[in-house]
């Protein structure tokens, strides 16, 4: 054999071997992305595909997060160390995979329960009140009252937190919104710092329409994250009170999605609460508010008419934040 003949040979064998490495390359791929598939299942509807991609997206973040520890870990000389650095980074790997299945069910469950639909709420500012007019020639939604200068004070066991409707506005997708200043102390030391927008419609309903949320620690920002405007980076309003809420309705209070997912569930419109500011007796709307970025955590909520919320129950621990001031 000549040697242009056997360079040949060998160009050939390279050749075949790249594609045969490519061609397994393709079939490790494939098995990947459909063995995702088959294991979060291929949704057709809108909702449940987006539980779906929202899957997908938590364990492509949790897949980087690993790789990235792993790659710290290599950088450790000492032997013990690095074999705990690299064990870590494993076991962190589990618990956040975990945690994605975890929501991706409970994203399922809230499919179950407002609809497959998609979510693109229509936001005609025509059909939306002047803040300012609200508590004058607008009436207050009786459940969630956004009258110019009304603050509530609430306590738990830790927390101290001060809710004040300002005397400003904020425009959001062209609705003029009401701004309310959130603040939690701790010890005497802000830790959250929040202006939330709202807006009431013509025929009652209060929408949320997104937040500047600010952690503080030691007096110093820390994360904004949780921030959120609707019609910026596919986010979108949801209401947080119905005019006239119904038991067994649930429904979107926000919607950023990996971010923002409030949702509200009536319970009842005939609930009981007493506080030391206010009480409400068989006339008290009484929610279940849970989100599925946090699918252990639950509250009741009891709204009483013409003050709003007055009582948040954890039923889990039984902790509560009660109302202890309020002015009108």
């Amino acid at each position: 054999m000549g040697r242009h003949e056997s360079s040949k040979k060998t160009r050939r064998l390279r050749v075949a071997y790249i594609v045969a490495g490519l061609f397994i390359t393709l079939l490790v791929g494939m098995s990947l992305i459909y063995g995702e598939r088959a294991e979060a299942g291929v949704a057709t509807a809108p909702c449940s595909k987006t539980a779906d991609a929202a899957l997908r997206a938590c364990r492509s973040e949790t897949d980087d997060e690993y790789w990235i520890n792993l790659g710290n870990c290599y950088n450790i000389t000492d032997t013990d160390a690095r074999t705990a650095c690299e064990q870590d980074a494993q076991a962190n790997a589990k618990e956040s995979k975990d945690e994605c299945a975890e929501q991706h069910d409970a994203r399922l469950g809230v499919c179950e329960a407002i609809g497959e639909a998609a979510y693109d709420p229509v936001i005609d500012p025509s059909q939306f009140v002047d803040p300012e007019n609200i508590g004058g020639s607008v009436a207050e939604n009786a459940y969630f009252p956004l009258k110019q200068g009304r603050s509530w004070r609430y306590e738990n066991s830790e927390e101290v937190n001060t809710v004040t409707v300002l005397d400003e506005t904020r425009e959001v997708l062209g609705v003029k919104c009401a701004v309310v200043h959130d603040v939690v102390a701790l010890n005497g030391e802000v830790t959250e710092d929040t202006l939330d927008w709202y807006a009431q419609d013509v025929a009652g309903n209060v929408w949320y329409m997104g937040e500047i949320s600010k952690e503080i620690e030691d007096g110093q920002l820390v994360s904004i994250e949780g921030s959120w405007t609707s019609g910026v980076d596919s986010a979108k309003p949801g209401i947080v009170m119905k005019a006239n809420p119904v038991p067994g309705e649930t429904y979107r209070q926000e919607f950023f999605l990996g971010d923002a997912e409030d949702i509200g569930a009536v319970q009842q419109i005939d609930g009981s609460a007493t506080v030391s500011a206010a009480s409400c007796i068989g006339d008290c709307v009484v929610t279940n508010d849970y989100t599925p970025l946090e699918p252990d955590v639950l509250e009741h909520k009891y709204y009483a008419p013409g003050i709003g919320l007055i009582l948040e129950v954890d039923p889990e621990t039984g902790e509560r934040t009660e109302l202890v001031e309020y002015h009108n």
